[in-house]
């Protein structure tokens, strides 16, 4: 089959564009900006790329237009359509199906090579717990398959098709493991996309309000996480987190499969026991497994509880899942280290208490700003000094829904700088409780300014963001090099 995939360069699509040619199919695509990395790996996989939704591009005549849900039906005018490729679609009457459909019918429940679908949701922790996951498959001698909204560094690579290992377990249909978000699918789909997948294994990290833009309210997100729940067969299992209010309702909606609980409440079946970076795993009280890793949190420590009981659910036994864990090299961006520089205000020197360390992680709900911060402090202790750079750019933040929750999230930073440019509401107003522990800043360059004037040795500098902050990291690092080399 050829598809051409509108909104190839998308995580997600991209990751869909190299499983399709993967399992054989010929992929070409397009995209309003052909960029790297992605562009260059689809590239490499022989795929060609096309820049921007011209409608000349229907003489590829493609068997299956696959619709990324970067694509609506808004004009720039009446005459102008944004998506005119999409456009010609639709007037001519051409197949076209979403991204998460053509997965689910082509990939993961294929007649010929049907999977075990282990699907990871949640408002936070999804890319994380999808990889931790992954490698433990991978460890057991499953040869998993996978989708991964991220790249994990275990792999260097977002997805893969699955292959029939030698394991004890290869009697059982072949595990994939996806990260299953709850985004809408397409713009004429506006289900969450994972009602497509059909998981026999699904985790329920947690559920918050997020975005806005296209949730009213809770309400209408649990509806959906409830979707996905009753897609799950008999045989099949709801790793749920115990803690959580929210999917305790998802639930009561009714479920029709086995269910098992994580986390610190007294309905939970698998239990952490010690300190985020080294701690047992009980299930049913009983101590199944022990786990000593680099990942510093609690919300990392419940990540690999869901995982642990997932990789269960297929048959890896929890203490082989826990020492897969313990090689887990987690995921770009995610607490990643971009760079370690000599510190400046006079303060200079090679020694650890000297350096400034600038980290990138791609928080951006004020729970997953606050929970990575918060494992940040426990990493570095209360002796060194933790700047926390961040932008509102999700539509759920641009739209101001969760301006009241920015001071407590921030609250383990000993200062905030938050970049302002573009916001409809008033940063300043809402990180007034914080008085001078917060900076705002309405242009890029008076950020980063700020960062590296009040940066001191032995700093941490976390910037949180889901876009690429306007690269800020390399400036961040370079301003400080420069301001080191005029005090030295």
């Amino acid at each position: 089959m050829h598809i051409h995939i509108l909104g190839i360069c998308g995580t997600f699509m991209g990751g869909l564009a190299a499983l399709a040619s993967q399992a054989g199919h010929k992929v070409t695509g397009c995209d309003a900006s052909v960029y790297p990395p992605m562009s260059d790996q689809l590239r490499a996989l022989g795929i060609d790329l096309i820049e921007g939704y011209s409608d000349d591009q229907l003489s590829l005549k493609p068997d299956m237009w696959v619709i990324g849900n970067v694509i609506s039906r808004v004009h720039l005018s009446p005459l102008s359509p944004k998506f005119p490729l999409m456009e010609a679609i639709l007037e001519k009457g051409l197949p076209y199906t979403s991204g998460p459909q053509w997965l689910s019918e082509h990939i993961l429940h294929t007649q010929a090579r049907p999977h075990h679908v282990i699907a990871v949701a949640g408002t936070h922790g999804k890319t994380t717990t999808t990889a931790m996951l992954t490698w433990i498959l991978e460890c057991a001698g499953l040869k998993p398959g996978f989708l991964v909204g991220g790249v994990p560094l275990n792999f260097n690579l977002s997805a893969r098709m699955s292959e029939q290992s030698g394991h004890k377990n290869s009697n059982k249909l072949p595990p994939f493991v996806i990260e299953a978000d709850e985004y809408d699918t397409a713009f004429f789909d506006k289900r969450s996309k994972f009602v497509h997948y059909k998981p026999r294994t699904a985790i329920l990290n947690n559920l918050e309000f997020d975005h806005a833009d296209i949730f009213d309210n809770l309400a209408a997100i649990e509806r959906q996480f409830h979707h996905l729940v009753r897609t799950v067969p008999r045989t099949g299992q709801v790793v749920v987190n115990a803690c959580q209010k929210s999917l305790e309702r998802v639930l009561e909606m009714g479920v029709w499969s086995g269910v098992t609980r994580f986390g610190p409440h007294p309905s939970a079946n698998w239990r952490a026991n010690g300190e985020p970076h080294s701690f047992e795993v009980s299930l049913d009280e009983r101590i199944v497994a022990k786990l000593n890793w680099s990942l510093s949190g609690v919300h990392n420590q419940m990540n690999a509880l869901a995982s642990i009981a997932a990789a269960n659910h297929y048959g890896v036994e929890p203490e082989m899942a826990a020492q897969a864990l313990q090689s887990f090299n987690n995921v770009k961006r995610r607490m990643e280290v971009k760079g370690v520089v000599a510190g400046v205000n006079g303060e200079l020197g090679q020694q650890p208490d000297s350096l400034i360390t600038v980290y990138d992680d791609f928080a951006h709900h004020p729970t997953a700003i606050q929970t990575t911060l918060e494992g940040l402090r426990q990493r570095v202790g209360s002796g060194r000094r933790i700047l926390a750079v961040f932008e509102a750019r999700s539509n759920t933040m641009k739209l101001g829904s969760m301006n009241s929750l920015l001071p407590q999230s921030l609250e383990a930073a000993d200062l905030s700088l938050c970049h302002s440019q573009g916001l409809d509401w008033s940063p300043a107003q809402a990180l007034k409780p914080l008085g001078g522990r917060a900076i705002v800043c309405s242009t890029l360059e008076e950020l980063v300014e700020q960062v590296c004037s009040h940066a001191r040795a032995g700093d941490h500098i976390l910037c949180m963001s889901n876009g690429s902050f306007g690269g800020i990291h390399e400036k961040i690092l370079n301003g400080l090099k420069n301001a080191a080399k005029k005090t030295n």
